[in-house]
């Protein structure tokens, strides 16, 4: 497993060189990824301007800042993603804000096609979902946790939306959004603290007096 994360580390991205390389495959009219087709470029475009306004108007909690600002491991944040995807959009502008409050957290993005190894670690229910947040020591690159591909309300309403139409199709997906939308990141920023805290809590059981 470090073997497999030592390799993708090479070809891994900051947040603003993810966001850099994006703008330059939309700017070639592609989008990250194997698949390229003129519905995942425009959802791509799509996400590139939700990423922005979060960028500008998200907020991390009073509560979550401190805790982030008080960890005391060193940890990697890995966070597998591509450009099409309308979950990431949401999110990783969420860990980023996060991971910016904290010296102790170092986040890096991969894109999922192109770190197949590493994906099938780490599958969701047997699928690739994305974007997938592996938790990282940092020095040892023992993995401690993960989280995605997205917080368990926004699973919940998409269980709940195929149980009543039978489908998840482009009327599901614009719902997921306003779900998103109106949490505000809340719950992203919940479920990632609780999975922190928790690693922490035994960061310190380990660590010397």
């Amino acid at each position: 497993m470090v073997t497999v994360t030592n390799d993708a580390l090479i070809q891994s991205y900051s947040y603003p060189e993810y966001r850099t390389r994006i703008a330059q495959l939309l700017r070639e009219g592609k989008t990250s990824g194997n698949t390229q087709s003129e519905a995942l470029v425009k959802y791509s475009q799509l996400n590139s301007t939700r990423m922005n306004r979060l960028d500008k108007t998200l907020a991390i909690t009073e509560e979550f800042t401190n805790q982030l600002r008080n960890i005391k491991g060193k940890y990697l944040w890995l966070v597998l993603t591509e450009g099409w995807c309308g979950d990431a959009a949401q999110i990783v502008p969420v860990m980023n804000k996060m991971a910016m409050l904290s010296e102790g957290i170092e986040l890096k993005f991969l894109f999922r096609d192109e770190n197949d190894e590493l994906m099938n670690k780490f599958l969701t229910n047997g699928t690739k979902g994305i974007p997938k947040l592996i938790i990282l020591d940092k020095t040892t690159l023992e993995v401690l946790g993960d989280f995605g591909p997205r917080p368990k309300g926004a699973a919940q309403f998409l269980l709940q939306y195929k149980a009543t139409h039978g489908l998840i199709d482009e009327n599901a997906k614009a719902e997921l959004q306003l779900w998103y939308f109106h949490n505000k990141g809340i719950e992203i920023q919940q479920e990632i603290m609780d999975l922190m805290q928790s690693i922490e809590a035994n960061w310190l059981q380990k660590a010397p007096v």
